[in-house]
């Protein structure tokens, strides 16, 4: 422990440094701070490099966000939870499935790409970015450069919805609810959705961040559903318990036990107080991290097609589940 810990500290020390640069940067240049987190780790890693001896410490950044997301729970109540939660609920099964359907139609009937490249697209863009690809990629027995591609298209996307998002939300006066909601269903992995909802106000990032949860629950469906088709197609497809439960996002239950607690009345105005502005340093810890590993070269090297096949699905289930939530929300 004591050496993964000496390992880990010089690129953690990077992580702090960035995240005291963007917030001070904020204060003088009007941006998000989170946004600025993310860009100044892009900057970095795209200019003079990361050196692998502070890998490590940057690649923390996963801890940092599960720690924020846990944290988060400390703000919400059950009541404010379910409050609208049926009908997220809903919006977020119809977004999640016309996602699948969409990648894999398309991959299949369009783009000509490999059955399980496809899958591995399709659970990437409809669940939980890299982690639904490696869940589902073990259960299917995908190619390992099958699954490192399918990572790196998600990897592309999400640099893209950091950009656009926020400036679709500006433009169209988005409520916090509609926009943290909107961005929960559609956008692809956690970290690039909590950024954009805090970006965009804190009931944004707080409804962002739930509803990202809740998505992130059915990797263990979505991964059952894949290794089943396979299997009874032959295709030596196959899954077990211990694979979901190493990729079942586990922080998901932590943010919910803290959100018991506070319903409970467990946490003084102060303390909620504290809890919020630690949430707020770790999340600027974790975007910077986040940022480190957008490589502008390796998305260059992606290709297009599977990209514009993600890229196409996104879109469509993107539009319709913004006219969705703007109806009934």
């Amino acid at each position: 422990m004591r050496a993964a810990v000496a390992r880990a500290l010089p690129g953690f020390v990077v992580l702090c440094l960035g995240a005291v640069l963007a917030r001070g940067l904020s204060s003088l240049v009007g941006i998000n701070e989170l946004l600025l987190a993310i860009g100044l780790g892009v900057l970095l890693t795209n200019s003079v490099g990361v050196p692998e001896r502070l890998r490590p410490g940057t690649a923390t950044h996963n801890v940092w966000l599960a720690a924020g997301i846990v944290l988060l729970g400390a703000s919400l109540t059950i009541d404010s939870i379910v409050e609208t939660g049926s009908t997220v609920l809903l919006l977020m099964g119809a977004t999640v499935t016309v996602t699948v359907l969409t990648v894999e139609g398309i991959a299949r009937n369009v783009a000509g790409l490999p059955e399980r490249l496809g899958s591995l697209l399709a659970a990437g863009a409809g669940i939980c970015g890299v982690s639904a690809v490696v869940a589902v990629g073990g259960g299917i027995r995908a190619r390992e450069t099958q699954i490192a591609y399918a990572a790196g298209v998600v990897l592309l996307v999400d640099a893209i919805t950091i950009v656009v998002y926020p400036i679709v939300g500006a433009h169209l006066e988005l409520s916090g609810v509609v926009f943290g909601v909107w961005a929960g269903v559609s956008m692809l992995s956690t970290g690039p959705v909590v950024a954009v909802g805090f970006a965009h106000s804190e009931v944004a990032g707080q409804w962002a961040t739930m509803t990202k949860l809740a998505r992130n629950a059915l990797i263990g469906v979505v991964a059952l559903g894949y290794a089943s088709y396979y299997a009874r197609r032959g295709s030596g497809g196959s899954t077990s318990w211990r694979l979901l439960l190493a990729n079942f996002p586990k922080f998901v239950l932590g943010f919910l036990a803290v959100v018991v607690l506070a319903s409970a009345g467990v946490f003084s105005p102060d303390q909620q107080a504290s809890i919020a502005n630690a949430v707020d340093w770790l999340f600027l810890l974790a975007f910077v991290g986040l940022g480190t590993e957008i490589r502008i070269g390796d998305l260059r090297r992606i290709g297009i097609g599977p990209a514009l096949v993600v890229f196409t699905a996104m879109v469509i289930a993107s539009v319709l589940s913004l006219a969705v939530a703007l109806a009934v929300l």
